[in-house]
């Protein structure tokens, strides 16, 4: 595939010693590799596990200090390539790759739009950038403050009250530049810059809080344009090839697949209901007690229950048994063994293909569209407040906890405010996340069963 032509203005110089970039890429103009197909989704799956990780401390409200440690670790540990001369390669592509991914509708632009920016404004801090190179290659006019400028006594004590004033590194000569007061709304507005004749005086320290916009501003621009070419043209020529990827990798799951709970071995029809009071996430809740009070589900209800209890270890026959136990009060026994039988046995890998169906992950449930009388779905996303409220209340979350379950819901962090749901229920914390329904139902038997251990 053609990623990235090495002869374009947007070559980052070589790296130093240490490994560490003199100028970051600003992925300006894609580029034109040999890309193998594992390497193209391979790249874009570790790029994308530093974007959730960084959506994950934001939604968490991580403090600045704590986010540059994040993503420290988080490029470390999954952006570095076997061989060191190849980081760059696999920094250019996953990010092109990614951009085809999330270019494809205005909710994943502004997602992808927001990370990248919040991970190129960390990396800017932490890696060893060559301002001037960046400042040119942005097309930012600005000046260096000369020695003999600085020498004027009245601007340098003005300098020095601005910086004193902000906590900020006294100005030195050559680190300081001089920039149209309009490009630096966000210094001027927290008053931590001097303004004179129009210009602003900007410490080396400071050049990230207009570099960052600017990167964000072409970014966003090159996704819209992104997408047009993907709708008009990559999308049809790709379909066999690349359109699978790209279509699949929004919507991800990074993690184990929980096709059969391994740890806690099977669950019982005689303890199913006794276990999902305790340990189903709400969303398997809502439907379990759907299909108590209804005694029937429709497709979407099937299939996202029917995969969890796969998941958490109850075997076929229990699950026919169950499942025929619910929909024979409504539609017979007769019609069960005719139009529904075979659905769940297909579930299991034992009719049609006999593909072994995984349970589904919090991003497919959250990006599912539940209609009318459908009881599948991400409550977090999909309940009224009043509903929402309603349901975490029934599931004993207490008033406290509730508010910041409900915000986070309102903010569109669905998995954060399960998290906080998981950690409300069991007294604990869960730094991981909650990013699937099996993940939460395993977590929480284990710290029942070490309860009931140190209890007994």
């Amino acid at each position: 595939m053609d990623v990235i032509d090495r002869s374009q203005k947007n070559k980052p110089s070589a790296s130093s010693s240490d490994g560490v970039r003199s100028t970051l890429p600003l992925y300006r103009t894609a580029p034109v590799l040999e890309v193998r197909l594992e390497d193209f989704e391979r790249f874009a799956v570790d790029r994308l596990i530093v974007l959730r990780g960084i959506s994950d401390g934001l939604a968490r409200g991580k403090k600045p200090d704590d986010m540059e440690k994040l993503v420290r670790d988080l490029w470390k540990a999954n952006m570095r390539h076997p061989r060191a001369s190849e980081d760059l390669n696999k920094d250019l592509i996953s990010h092109f790759v990614l951009r085809l991914v999330y270019c494809r509708s205005e909710e994943l632009r502004k997602w992808f739009l927001s990370m990248e920016t919040t991970l190129f404004r960390y990396r800017f801090k932490l890696e060893n950038s060559d301002h001037l190179a960046l400042m040119n290659e942005l097309g930012i006019t600005y000046e260096v403050v000369s020695a003999t400028e600085f020498g004027d006594s009245n601007l340098r004590e003005n300098l020095n009250l601005v910086a004193r004033s902000v906590n900020q590194p006294l100005p030195t000569p050559g680190g300081l530049f001089k920039v149209s007061f309009e490009q630096v709304p966000e210094l001027v507005a927290t008053r931590k810059v001097f303004i004179q004749k129009g210009y602003a005086y900007v410490g080396v320290n400071q050049v990230v809080s207009f570099v960052v916009p600017h990167f964000r501003s072409h970014l966003s621009k090159a996704l819209v344009l992104t997408n047009r070419k993907w709708t008009s043209m990559i999308r049809e020529q790709e379909k066999d090839r690349l359109t699978p990827i790209v279509e699949a990798l929004a919507t991800s799951y990074l993690g184990p697949d929980y096709g059969q709970d391994r740890e806690f071995g099977e669950i019982s029809l005689k303890d199913i209901d006794q276990v999902a009071r305790t340990s189903f996430p709400l969303c398997m809740q809502h439907l379990f007690n759907a299909l108590r009070e209804d005694h029937h589900l429709k497709h979407g209800g099937r299939m996202q229950l029917g995969l969890f209890l796969k998941g958490v270890g109850l075997k076929l026959d229990d699950a026919l048994a169950f499942w025929k136990a619910e929909f024979s009060q409504k539609v017979g026994s007769e019609r069960f063994d005719k139009e529904y039988a075979y659905g769940i046995r297909h579930n299991y890998g034992k009719e049609g293909k006999r593909t072994d169906y995984t349970p589904y992950s919090c991003q497919k449930i959250i990006l599912s569209t539940p209609g009318v009388g459908d009881h599948h779905g991400c409550p977090y996303r999909h309940f009224s407040e009043e509903n929402l409220r309603a349901a975490l209340g029934n599931m004993g979350v207490s008033s406290r906890a509730l508010e910041d379950i409900i915000e986070k819901a309102k903010t569109r962090h669905y998995q954060l405010a399960c998290t906080l749901t998981f950690e409300a229920l069991h007294n604990t914390s869960c730094d991981a996340g909650i990013n699937h329904p099996n993940q939460y139902f395993s977590e929480s038997q284990k710290i029942l069963k070490e309860k009931n251990t140190s209890t007994a």
